[in-house]
C-alpha cells in the first residue's frame, strides 16, 4: 500500500467521526435549547416587530456613520439603536435566545480548541469574542511565538 492510499484511508476515517462529532453536537442540550429558542423568537409577532424596527433604527444610524460625531443626528441614532436593542433584550425569549447562542457558541469553540490543541499547542482557534482575554492582539502578553 502506497503512502498515498494510506493517507486516504486516514482522511476517510477522519471525516467518519467528523460527522459522528456532528451528530453528537447536534444531539446535544445546548443545540436543542437554541433551535428551542429561536423558535419562539421567530413565532413571536412583538420580538419581529421589535427586529424590523431595530433594522431600521440601525439603517439610519449607519447613514450618520458616515460623517460620525460631526453629522447633527449621530447622538441620537446612536440612543434610538440602543433604545430598541434595550427593549429587545428585555423580552424573555430574546434574552434565553442570546444565552443559549452564547452557550452553543462556547461549546463549539471548546471543541475546535479540543481538535486543533490535539495537532499542537501552537494551533490557534479562532473565536467570536470581540475582546480576547489570552492570545495575540488582547494586549497581554503574548505567548505566541
Amino acid at each position: 500500500m502506497s503512502v498515498s492510499e494510506l493517507n486516504t484511508v486516514d482522511m476517510a476515517e477522519v471525516l467518519t467521526y467528523a460527522y459522528e462529532l456532528g451528530d453528537m453536537i447536534n444531539a446535544s442540550v445546548e443545540v436543542a435549547d437554541y433551535l428551542y429558542w429561536k423558535q419562539a423568537v421567530e413565532r413571536d409577532l412583538l420580538i419581529q416587530s421589535l427586529i424590523k424596527k431595530l433594522d431600521s433604527k440601525k439603517e439610519l444610524f449607519e447613514e450618520t456613520q458616515r460623517f460620525g460625531h460631526f453629522h447633527p443626528n449621530y447622538h441620537s441614532a446612536m440612543e434610538e439603536v440602543a433604545k430598541v436593542e434595550a427593549e429587545l433584550e428585555a423580552i424573555e425569549p430574546v434574552a434565553r435566545f442570546k444565552q443559549a447562542e452564547k452557550n452553543l457558541d462556547d461549546l463549539l469553540h471548546t471543541m475546535s480548541e479540543r481538535i486543533a490543541f490535539s495537532v499542537s499547542e501552537s494551533i490557534k482557534v479562532p473565536g467570536n469574542d470581540p475582546l480576547p482575554t489570552k492570545g495575540c492582539g488582547s494586549g497581554g502578553s503574548c505567548q505566541c511565538g
